[in-house]
């Protein structure tokens, strides 16, 4: 039952953005401004739920030795993850769609959305990054406890964690994405569940 707990804690969120990337406007325009606008107010909380895929196989105090920092690296990185990639949702999706939604009818829409693209995407490009190092730093955490089970998730959240550096969640590879962060958190918490229950060594 704990294992099941723990892959529905993981896999949650990125599933909810997949599915929402299947829906999500491929530009902005004044035609799908509202919708543009009301799916990235409706993402606002999701986005940071992205890395509970990590905290959740290492809920625990760290240790003081290599482990204990990789988790407190794992933490750190997650978090500026959170707090920058709702920068991007903020100015890109909900400021740019406000902005263009209200544009007069005549203005060009163009300069009205490309500064905030450009200001949204360096916020992104900030948080995508550091979700990679926090991947890494969490299986350097999890590495001495749960050995080579931990390996296979990592990879796939590797793979998934680059692809979301330039894809967000448009589809069909910002879903993919999305479905490859769920698979490898899947990945990530059977592995290290299965090590917990083990029988010990004798």
């Amino acid at each position: 039952m704990l294992t099941i707990r723990n892959i529905t804690l993981a896999t949650v969120a990125p599933l909810v953005l997949a599915a929402a990337g299947a829906t999500h406007p491929h530009g902005l325009s004044r035609a799908t401004a509202t919708d543009w606008t009301q799916l990235h107010i409706m993402l606002l909380p999701i986005f940071p739920l992205l890395t509970l895929g990590l905290l959740v196989p290492l809920w625990h105090r760290p240790r003081p030795d290599l482990a204990g920092f990789a988790t407190a690296v794992a933490w750190a990185s997650a978090f500026t993850y959170a707090a920058f990639y709702t920068g991007l949702d903020a100015v890109a999706g909900i400021a740019a769609g406000t902005a263009v939604e209200h544009a007069a009818r005549t203005a060009a829409i163009g300069p009205i959305k490309y500064p905030l693209y450009h200001t949204g995407e360096l916020l992104g490009q900030v948080g995508a990054y550091a979700l990679l190092v926090a991947v890494v730093a969490t299986a350097i955490a999890l590495f001495p406890k749960h050995g080579a089970r931990v390996i296979p998730g990592t990879v796939v959240l590797l793979v998934a964690g680059w692809s979301f550096t330039d894809s967000h969640i448009f589809w069909p590879r910002g879903v993919w994405t999305m479905l490859g962060f769920a698979l490898g958190f899947a990945l990530l918490a059977t592995g290290t569940r299965r090590s917990q229950s083990a029988p010990p060594r004798v």
